[in-house]
């Protein structure tokens, strides 16, 4: 018998070093976190709670659109540093056996009262935090919209939310961290204050949030639901907050502390419920929300891309790497030239995603980094808002993305709703000349934004939602690439590490710009990064995990590979509390 160790190769049951104490029969995991992979649906929201409370209605037979109003629902509730029941939730949706594809605003509107004059005049130049930039609230209303889709009543899927907030739940560390940081923003609020810091100090991870107040505004909507037939009782809902004692209460808040809201700005307001924006990619149809948010931005990127090329120069590849920052460029420049509230626009926005169009800003494309914007002095930033989001399908074909939104940071909580008026109003201009300008029932164009691709030849589908202000369409856009193109599994798309553009002015006032920038994630290729910067990008490091590379979610039905056809997948980034759950 020979005494000569056995090699990775001959050994037993392919072990690839059999004299270690371990034999190393299986290779390392290609993620993190597992991709996960079911039957009958999936979720992904942006803490584990939600992900539970989404899982609970797929388990009582509700759909994944039923699922998605839950989860948005309980996120005003579980995560209040990302997002509020008074601010905005964009929703995009696919209803199961239809190829059509809903984008619902879900961002309010300026009062009527408002106009760009009258607020310089109180104002000048600046745009404070607070009631001063409160937009109508979006988020129930957006809900709304979307239920009409669902199966499930309002109140029920409201009674987990409540329950949360009436009995208070612990808080983890993250969230007690984000409460400490925004914190130095909403203390200046007595009734912020009260709820989120009452102790007189940040929570501690552990300590339990009680928010009555939201909890019995929540209750209020939910015993409303009542009449003949679901359009009926939803619409019974809507007018509990938009035309009751709810919408007085909140405008007479606002006008007190210097807002602009009005009785009848509420009683008038509806999301804009209209077939998405979409673009074809290859085999697939990928969808955003409208030109009131920079949703589009991700489309006009991926017009300029061509397949073929970012697949043969590989993931992660400087050539990759720099058509993808220079197409983010050139689109979040037409983002500043044109995007705006499509019903202030003075002709049709459509013509940004012509072929023809795209295919001459490609062509500008060079082998150096360019700054397409002309640079202006960088201002200094204000405190950082936030948002969370969350992702379901299910077997039937239902699919949903909604990135609920508005942070504690941005205006005070109303006395005895426990709720915010959105503060969305910041990322509108204060500059006449620029299409984003404030004007009287004008929605300011925002950064939320999910996105939906549907693959005709495949049959496969991905629901994509992120946070993270400029970065979420930058960080969904790499993902989508990653499946699509690069053919990773979701969680290895979402893992991946990532770049970041800010050639271009800031969403939020007071609208600071880098011209050139890139911050790149440290576990990108050194010799990638060197190439980068030696094409005129100026890089900044980020960690190898950075918050602020955005927190995608993926819950779809894709291909893997196998006989049997497309599956149910979800993902969930761990650069944040996202979690993913399945059947």
């Amino acid at each position: 018998m020979s005494s000569e160790p056995s090699t990775g190769a001959d050994a037993a049951g392919g072990m690839r070093n059999a004299d270690a104490p371990t034999p190393s029969v299986y290779p390392p995991p290609e993620s993190l976190r597992p991709t996960l992979v079911g039957r009958d649906w999936m979720v992904a929201a942006g803490h584990p709670v939600v992900a539970q409370i989404m899982a609970d209605v797929l388990e009582r037979g509700g759909t994944a659109i039923d699922a998605g109003v839950a989860g948005g629902i309980a996120s005003t509730v579980v995560q209040p540093d990302m997002c509020n029941l008074g601010g905005i939730a964009p929703v995009i949706l696919r209803q199961a056996g239809s190829g059509y594809i809903h984008a619902i605003s879900g961002v309010g509107t300026w009062g009527r009262e408002v106009t760009l004059q009258a607020f310089l005049s109180r104002h000048g130049g600046d745009m404070p935090l607070g009631s001063a930039v409160a937009v109508v609230p979006a988020a129930v209303d957006a809900l709304l919209t979307a239920l009409r889709f669902g199966t499930r009543g309002f109140a029920e899927l409201a009674a987990p939310a409540i329950r949360l907030a009436e009995e208070g739940f612990p808080i983890d560390a993250r969230t007690a961290t984000a409460l400490e940081i925004m914190g130095r923003s909403f203390a200046q609020w007595e009734s912020s204050r009260a709820v989120y810091w009452p102790r007189g100090r940040a929570p501690m991870p552990g300590e339990w949030l009680r928010q009555h107040d939201l909890a019995r505004t929540l209750g209020t909507l939910a015993a409303a639901e009542a009449g003949a037939g679901r359009a009926a009782r939803l619409e019974a809902v809507r007018r509990a907050f938009y035309e009751g004692e709810i919408a007085r209460r909140l405008v007479a808040f606002n006008r007190f502390t210097g807002g602009w809201l009005t009785e009848a700005d509420l009683a008038g307001f509806r999301s804009v419920l209209a077939p998405a924006e979409e673009l074809g990619f290859g085999d697939w149809r990928v969808a955003s929300t409208d030109y009131a948010s920079q949703g589009p931005v991700m489309l006009q990127a991926l017009g300029m891309l061509a397949p073929g090329v970012l697949r043969d120069a590989g993931p992660g590849s400087a050539e990759a790497l720099h058509r993808i920052i220079e197409a983010l460029k050139l689109a979040y420049a037409d983002r500043e030239r044109h995007y705006r509230d499509p019903a202030f626009a003075p002709e049709p926005l459509g013509r940004l995603l012509e072929p023809g169009y795209l295919a001459g800003l490609a062509a500008t494309i060079g082998a150096q980094a360019a700054a397409p914007l002309p640079p202006r002095a960088a201002s200094p930033s204000r405190p950082r808002f936030d948002t969370t989001c969350l992702c379901a399908v299910d077997s039937a074909g239902n699919a949903i993305a909604v990135v609920p939104s508005d942070t504690l940071d941005g205006g005070p909580i109303i006395p005895g709703l426990g709720i915010m008026a959105s503060c969305r109003g910041v990322q509108s201009r204060l500059d006449p000349a620029d299409p984003n300008a404030i004007a009287p029932g004008k929605r300011p164009r925002v950064t939320p934004a999910p996105a939906l691709a549907l693959n005709s030849a495949t049959g496969e589908v991905l629901a994509i939602a992120c946070p993270g202000g400029d970065m979420i369409v930058q960080a969904m856009l790499q993902v989508f690439l990653n499946i699509a193109v690069h053919g990773m599994l979701p969680q290895v798309a979402v893992e991946a590490p990532r770049v970041a553009t800010f050639s271009f002015p800031n969403s939020f006032f007071p609208n600071p710009e880098f011209p050139l920038r890139v911050d790149a994630e440290a576990r990108i290729d050194p010799a990638a990064l060197a190439e980068l910067s030696a094409r005129g990008h100026l890089l900044h490091p980020w960690p190898e995990w950075e918050f602020d590379a955005g927190g995608v979610l993926v819950a779809g039905r894709l291909a893997l590979g196998g006989a049997d056809g497309p599956v149910l997948v979800a993902a969930a980034d761990p650069r944040r509390s996202g979690h993913a759950a399945g059947r």
